[in-house]
């Protein structure tokens, strides 16, 4: 797979679009009940995901993308470097990921039907490792660190 979606992306919007199908810029949250869809290892999936959509009588299909920024990099870069224990190889990881800002490396198209999102999503294998790094940062960040421990207070 290729580490910059862009291309994907813009063959998926024609897809949607050669189906007559509208496309909704937005996200899909974990909050929605939604089903995912198994892509069976068959890159070309998202289309059987398509014109099932079509065939359940939907109009449109949401659609996500997430792009590498170079300030979002940055602030995850200044995030590590001030936690507790920051790790070697996570700020290599972390600084490895600056070759990859301006690519896209995340989509997610949906369509809703009778009160549940259905859902295909593709990242690359960098996006994941830059999610992972978010991931350890906001943990860093709900730790305690005024060092108290709470049965010491009784």
């Amino acid at each position: 797979m290729s580490d910059d979606l862009s291309n994907l992306k813009d063959d998926m919007n024609a897809f949607i679009l050669g189906h007559g199908l509208s496309r909704f810029q937005g996200y899909v949250t974990e909050d929605v009940h939604s089903v995912m869809w198994d892509p069976r290892d068959n890159p070309e999936s998202w289309k059987d995901f398509v014109e099932l959509a079509k065939k359940a009588g939907c109009e449109f299909l949401s659609m996500d993308e997430e792009v590498l920024q170079r300030d979002e990099l940055d602030y995850l870069i200044q995030r590590l470097q001030h936690a507790n224990y920051p790790s070697d190889e996570d700020m290599d990881e972390a600084r490895w990921l600056r070759n990859h800002v301006g690519k896209t490396g995340f989509i997610q198209l949906g369509w809703p039907h009778q009160g549940i999102m259905f859902l295909y999503e593709v990242s690359t294998e960098w996006y994941e490792r830059y999610q992972h790094l978010l991931d350890l940062v906001e943990d860093f960040g709900s730790m305690a660190i005024d060092g108290t421990d709470p049965d010491d207070e009784r």
